[in-house]
């Protein structure tokens, strides 16, 4: 037997991994409460169902869903190992060319199983970031509630005692509470997309890395197919002596090698809009770039004449008997609206510059 070469051997990080480092180990992976069979799956499926708050119900349930299907991939995972040892052990007491080649391709195969298990580390960042929203979505409900509340103690004191000193009190609550109803919505509506987006891109661009590279893997795999001879033989009639040893380890090392140079940009498959489908998603990221840019004013108002020929423009001085503006009733409105719209670390609206 000649099995003088494996790529398990190699743990040089690839060049996607340079590019891209590999995420910790899938939280998956350690603290089965439930062992490895089906009852987890159920049990957690269900659950996320019945617990929690209303608005991440669904979300929970999506979570949990993921956390099956990441355990389910494992268990393939290491299944196909077993099977990529099984097959090199049963073609071991086969002729050279059989077992040779059963060898290599337990090799292949055993790989496949590596990354399965990369895949799951990937696929646990997307769930990880779903789970976010999820939290997001849990930490709004109790604003919601809370404005509800107070909707519906007003609705029941204006049924009851409709002159009740109470109300004018859960009024101004209530204006409270959908001020910080509001602030809770945009956060939700802000991280929503910005996590989705994120949480899919990791699911995708892991999906098409470990796609890719299957491709690979069953590309080499063919070509040691090609080392046996299924020439069929007459009764008594002896095959030519083997001697593809050479060209068996030299098809493992080519596709360890183009496993380790794998990067984004050289994928070979590329997902191609058509001309109608390309020109209405150019249009829609038009219209989020134009919004995201705001509304230009500028040349709206025709600017007024330095003198006071038309009269329409009258100095502030000349006011002499009215109330003067004050600027600092301004500053302070603006620092209001400024520190209510300071959401999830970020400043929105104008800020001073102190010069």
């Amino acid at each position: 037997m000649h099995r003088t070469y494996s790529m398990r051997q190699s743990r040089a990080p690839t060049a996607s991994q340079l590019q891209n480092p590999p995420p910790p180990p899938s939280s998956t992976k350690s603290g089965r409460l439930f062992g490895r069979g089906g009852f987890g799956h159920a049990l957690r499926h269900k659950a996320a169902a019945q617990f929690g708050p209303d608005l991440a119900k669904k979300l929970s349930q999506l979570v949990k869903m993921e956390k099956n299907v990441m355990r389910s991939m494992e268990l393939v995972g290491r299944e196909r190992m077993e099977v990529a040892q099984q097959l090199s052990i049963w073609g071991e007491s086969c002729d050279d060319d059989v077992s040779d080649v059963t060898d290599k391709l337990g090799v292949l195969l055993y790989e496949i199983g590596e990354l399965e298990d990369q895949y799951v580390d990937r696929y646990d960042q997307y769930r990880v970031t779903i789970k976010s929203i999820r939290n997001i979505e849990a930490s709004v409900q109790p604003s919601r509630d809370r404005k509800q509340k107070i909707t519906d103690q007003i609705a029941q004191l204006k049924y009851k005692e409709p002159n009740s000193p109470k109300i004018v009190v859960l009024e101004q609550e209530l204006v409270r509470a959908e001020a910080e109803s509001l602030v809770a919505e945009a956060q939700l509506s802000n991280i929503t997309r910005e996590k989705l987006k994120a949480a899919y891109t990791y699911q995708f661009d892991a999906l098409r890395e470990h796609c890719e590279k299957l491709a690979i893997i069953a590309g080499y795999g063919k070509h040691l197919l090609e080392l046996i001879d299924d020439t069929p033989v007459t009764p008594g009639e002896t095959r030519t002596a083997y001697d593809g040893y050479e060209a068996s380890k030299a098809i493992i090392q080519d596709c360890e090698d183009a496993l380790t140079n794998w990067v984004n940009a050289n994928a070979a498959v590329s997902a191609k809009l058509s001309t109608r489908a390309r020109t209405l998603s150019q249009r829609r990221r038009n219209n989020i770039q134009r919004n995201a840019d705001g509304v230009d004013l500028t040349g709206q108002d025709v600017p007024l004449p330095d003198d006071n020929s038309s009269g329409l423009w009258v100095p502030a001085s000349v006011h002499k008997g009215e109330t003067e503006y004050d600027d600092e009733d301004e500053d302070e409105e603006v620092g209001a609206m400024s520190t209510h719209d300071s959401t999830n670390g970020e400043h929105r609206g104008r800020q001073e510059i102190v010069a």
